[in-house]
């Protein structure tokens, strides 16, 4: 059994024991977290929207991601600047699916 939720503007495909990076939430490691699901599947039917229900899962942790470097430069205009930036992630564990 599968589903698919949306959060923080991207969309993950989980099953139940499934372990996810998304953007940060709100809570303390061991907080519970619902999503709601755009779709599940048992492996014979589709459920769509309203009809897939929900799923739940438990905050692992909190966490800065990798690193990504922002260089800009235009050339012949002595123009450079660099800049660094790293994305908090929270990982989830997916606990049901239902």
């Amino acid at each position: 059994m599968f589903a698919v939720i949306k959060t923080g503007g991207k969309q993950y495909r989980v099953a139940k024991g499934d372990t996810v990076t998304v953007e940060k939430l709100d809570g303390k490691a061991g907080d519970k977290v619902t999503f709601a699901a755009l779709l599940s599947s048992d492996g014979k039917a589709v459920k769509l929207g309203k009809d897939a229900g929900k799923v739940t899962g438990e905050l692992v942790e909190t966490a800065k991601g990798e690193k990504v470097t922002v260089f800009k430069k235009r050339r012949r205009n002595t123009y450079r600047r660099k800049q660094g930036h790293r994305q908090a992630e929270t990982t989830v564990k997916i606990t049901a699916i239902g």
